[in-house]
């Protein structure tokens, strides 16, 4: 049984003349880290709500062909159900954060409350994620004094306490500096390799060749490529939707034909340096 299962699917939000999605059918398997690039207005974040839930219930449009989610039809789930069985991550930390508590510590732990998880386990999983997350500083504060990226870092902080099997991150990095974007894509690989089930929309191409075990390349609301990371991220199709490829893998086309070709296309600077390390020592 598929995760998540698409069938024709297409979607106009209201009072929209385009479709937001157009025809896209997807088959996502559990336990894998599916990326989803594209440039803006491709259908990413769109993708993210359809999986969610939150579209078509809180994202008002006309949904077309058939969304499962787990076997299940999606407009048969109870949607408090499928809330507690999907953590997701929105861009823009300024909508989830609740508002309605005085520090990051009862912040995280408010998802935890709602569900009625024991009061010791709870300021187990919160202390637990605040050190992963190194939010040690910042867990007497108010949540509403925070700058938008430590917002962002305690949005994926809640969700992570939560430990749902399967997450949506919809460009957790997206105001973050590149060290605090190392720290997430960090907790990013521990879940992966815990076994979660991952859907991540993320422009930061070289971190998602690193992560991910399937990419999901979009355009204009179509899905134009689905499959292992290391064939879509040195395909052709990358300049089909306009996306740039990893800066390793740019150096190894550019050497194709030379004296100085590499004898693989790489996508991650460890696999560029296993290709290039043999020339250095010779």
């Amino acid at each position: 049984m598929a995760l998540v299962s698409m069938n024709d699917v297409s979607f106009t939000y209201a009072y929209s003349e385009q479709p937001a999605l157009r025809d896209v059918s997807l088959q996502l398997e559990e336990g894998l880290l599916y990326g989803v690039i594209g440039t803006n207005a491709s259908g990413k974040t769109t993708l993210c709500s359809l999986i969610r839930g939150l579209i078509p219930l809180f994202h008002p449009g006309t949904l077309t062909g058939k969304v499962e989610i787990r076997g299940r039809n999606l407009l048969d789930w109870d949607p408090a159900h499928l809330a507690r069985a999907i953590g997701c991550v929105f861009e823009n930390p300024f909508t989830q954060i609740s508002g309605i508590k005085d520090t990051i510590f009862e912040e995280i732990a408010f998802g935890l409350e709602n569900i009625g998880v024991p009061r010791e386990e709870m300021i187990t999983r919160v202390l637990g994620v605040v050190e992963r997350l190194e939010l040690q500083s910042l867990i007497k504060k108010n949540p509403n004094e925070l700058s938008g990226g430590q917002r962002q870092k305690v949005a994926f902080a809640a969700i992570v306490a939560m430990e749902a099997d399967f997450i949506v991150i919809d460009e957790p990095t997206s105001q973050l500096d590149p060290e605090a974007s190392d720290a997430v894509f960090g907790i990013i690989g521990d879940l992966r390799k815990q076994g979660k089930s991952i859907v991540l929309v993320e422009h930061k191409i070289d971190l998602m060749a690193q992560h991910a075990d399937r990419i999901i390349v979009m355009k204009d609301g179509k899905v134009l490529a689905e499959g292992p990371t290391g064939d879509i991220l040195t395909s052709e199709i990358m300049d089909v939707a306009d996306v740039p490829r990893p800066e390793v893998t740019d150096l190894a086309l550019a050497l194709k034909g030379t004296a100085k070709a590499l004898p693989t296309l790489p996508i991650t600077r460890a696999q560029a340096f296993d290709a290039i390390s043999p020339r250095l020592s010779g």
